[in-house]
């Protein structure tokens, strides 16, 4: 069974990669885009259809908006870009947002930011995983009611090749980045000249007529109109989501890897401001016409499009308009942007490993998530964030509507605080620094942390009033759920810690006084002899066998095979009257421990090592159960002697006692001494009691 599970891990996964090599796996700013840009370029996948949907409740008018929103977004967009290139800078160390604020405000805000980050990377998951598969249904109906297992499929695939290693993953993901972002810039070039031309279409949605909901037929107006328009930026603000990823994933860059990251950085903010606003533009341009409810809300002709109309995203109209003579180019557009919103959870699983290790490094999570896996990769994170997105996908049914909203407030907490500690990075560094262009560099570099600080507050302040009704309280939950659960590790670690330290090396109380060997027998056999041979070639203090009666005669028999054996070990046997085996030898190996409370009782217990994974059913279970009862136990350690079956070795080794085992037929001076042995233990009294043979 272990050999076909080491099998399958490298089918998956592929050879172990040793720790030289861990060079080799650093990613160059080719590949680091792609790798670290893709949940950012997504998100212009369906930012652009949050912003017209949410205008569009007050009317068709409202969505002549859009425009100056989206150049809104684009503006918190550069505050956001140009404070972490400061960021990647000051910190590579890969801890990004938790390192800043743990450092410059104290590890309580610290913990507040590892948790929004760690619930915004699993939500992307999620989110982009549940909109890609979303396309998918859509162009082929009849998947729709497997659309849950689909992305569960899709989650699980983007979990193996992150598992392979993030070079690996990088490599498969750039093509269809790249492609994403050509195509994308192909359709804006060619809609642009068209709109120059005179040749620009009108997008099939555009004759539809909007219908303004209930309350909203004024349209923009007052104080409802206002909290409709910051609605709609919060949307839009889903296109900064992944900016954060780089600065968690500079240990990732090719040297050096600071400048690396900053540039990325900047990459990802040029290129993701460039296509939100050509699409804003060209849905405006063509007019594009979209709606919350489209089946009631869009007209054609003064009635209801109803249920079988299918809307179509924004981008996927645009396409069908710009490409209107070309339709192999519509259909590439539509097929890469599904595809980019599922290879952008591929952010989340580069960033979400490298914080859960430094959470495990610091003990604030478990601390097998610092550890690298066979492919030099945090495969215990990537677990972790695999489970966490399956999770949120089967329980919104992959929907993208209901888990968007309780996207963005998480990155926008952590966006605000790193940005106050950035703040006060510098403040603290311009107290040490004497060079004049050191001086004027921190100076800058404080300046513009202190806009992002402003930029990202109010845009924190917006979402929290427009969206924690609408599934943001939900975040804000599960946010202070992994705060308390961190804060309850890192208490445990700490109690462990101050338990085990040594404070005297002299003390005595560390070494136990004498150490009592139990050999646990059922019958007389070759695993027998070889746990009492081991237990023996330890030097205990005092050395015992121990079996249990349960009334089936078998006690007898190993009394008498152990006679005829002239073993020097004694063999005590425990009476059961209420047939018993685990009770009765914990029992009495407790009476042991208590008689001498700085003793140390060993256990040896004889297993047996199978070649069928089937065989381990048949074997071991009371052994098992034996351990498990024991392991709580204060001052016995039990030491497993195993057996392997079916290995023609082990029968050639020597035990150091007799080479012909008994065949437990007794004779007469045997069964005479045997039946001088009492039992102290009354039939009503479960306790057992020992009757000791002495050889």
């Amino acid at each position: 069974m272990r050999d076909f599970a080491d099998r399958l891990k490298r089918l998956l996964v592929g050879r172990p990669v040793p720790n030289q090599a861990l060079g080799e796996t650093l990613l160059p700013k080719r590949i680091a885009l792609p790798v670290f840009a893709s949940d950012a370029l997504s998100s212009v996948g369906y930012a652009p259809d949050e912003v017209l949907v949410t205008l569009a409740v007050a009317g068709v008018a409202a969505t002549a908006l859009s425009p100056w929103i989206a150049l809104a977004v684009v503006g918190v967009l550069v505050v956001v870009v140009a404070s972490y290139r400061q960021t990647v800078h000051a910190y590579p160390s890969g801890g990004g947002d938790y390192e800043v604020v743990s450092t410059n405000l104290g590890p309580r805000a610290g913990l507040a930011v590892a948790s929004a980050l760690l619930s915004d990377y699993v939500l992307t998951v999620a989110v982009s995983v549940s909109s890609g598969t979303g396309y998918l249904v859509a162009a082929v109906p009849w998947l729709a009611p497997y659309k849950v297992e689909i992305a569960v499929g899709v989650v699980t695939v983007l979990a193996l090749l992150n598992l392979r290693g993030s070079r690996e993953s990088g490599g498969a993901f750039a093509i269809p980045t790249y492609l994403y972002m050509a195509a994308i810039g192909v359709m804006a070039v060619t809609g642009l000249v068209q709109e120059l031309t005179g040749s620009l279409g009108q997008a099939p949605s555009a004759g539809y007529e909007v219908v303004a909901q209930a309350g909203w037929e004024q349209g923009l107006s007052g104080l409802a109109g206002a909290f409709l328009i910051l609605r709609a930026f919060s949307s839009g603000c889903a296109a900064l989501t992944g900016v954060e990823a780089i600065s968690n994933g500079v240990p990732s860059f090719q040297r050096p890897k600071s400048r690396n990251a900053a540039t990325t950085l900047l990459l990802l903010g040029g290129i993701a401001a460039l296509m939100l606003m050509s699409i804003i533009h060209l849905a405006g341009a063509t007019g594009v016409n979209m709606a919350e409810n489209p089946a009631t809300d869009l007209l054609r002709e003064g009635q209801p499009l109803g249920e079988g109309y299918h809307q179509d995203p924004v981008i996927g109209q645009i396409a069908a308009t710009v490409f209107s003579g070309f339709r192999p180019m519509f259909y590439l557009v539509t097929a890469v942007t599904g595809l980019i919103l599922v290879l952008a959870a591929n952010t989340a699983f580069n960033g979400f490993p490298v914080l859960a290790s430094v959470l495990g490094r610091d003990e604030f999570l478990p601390r097998q998530l610092s550890q690298r896996g066979d492919r030099l990769a945090y495969s215990n994170g990537i677990i972790v964030l695999w489970l966490g997105a399956v999770a949120f996908i089967v329980g919104f049914g992959a929907s993208t509507n209901r888990l968007i909203q309780l996207y963005i407030v998480g990155v926008f907490i952590s966006f605000t605080l790193s940005q106050i500690g950035m703040v006060r990075h510098w403040t603290r560094e311009l107290a040490t620094a004497t060079e004049p262009r050191v001086r004027a560099r921190m100076r800058r570099s404080r300046v513009i942390n202190a806009v992002g600080v402003a930029g990202t507050g109010l845009v924190l302040l917006i979402v929290l009033a427009t969206k924690l009704t609408r599934g943001a309280w939900i975040t804000l939950m599960i946010m202070a759920i992994l705060y308390l659960l961190m804060t309850a590790i890192r208490g445990h670690y700490a109690r462990v810690a101050s338990e085990l330290a040594v404070t005297d090396l002299h003390d005595s109380r560390v070494l136990p006084a004498h150490v009592h060997a139990v050999v646990l027998a059922s019958r007389l056999h070759k695993a027998t002899l070889r746990a009492v041979t081991y237990a023996q070639s330890t030097h205990p203090t005092s050395i015992e066998a121990v079996t249990v009666d349960t009334g089936d005669g078998g006690a007898d028999r190993l009394l008498t095979d152990w006679e005829k054996a002239e073993l020097t070990v004694p063999l005590t046997v425990l009476d059961s009257p209420f047939r018993d085996i685990v009770r009765p030898l914990t029992g009495y190996i407790r009476d042991v421990r208590r008689e001498s409370p700085r003793d140390l009782v060993v256990v040896f217990l004889p297993e047996y090592l199978v070649r069928h994974w089937w065989e381990q059913v048949l074997h071991n279970q009371t052994a098992l159960r034996i351990k498990t009862a024991l392991l709580f136990t204060p001052g016995v350690v039990v030491a497993s002697v195993p057996w392997q079956l079916g290995l023609p070795g082990e029968s050639s080794i020597h035990h150091g006692h007799r080479a012909t085992v008994p065949t437990g037929i007794p004779d007469a001076d045997v069964a005479a001494r045997r039946a001088a042995a009492t039992r102290l233990a009354p039939a009503s009294d479960p306790t057992p009691s020992p009757r000791r043979q002495e050889n």
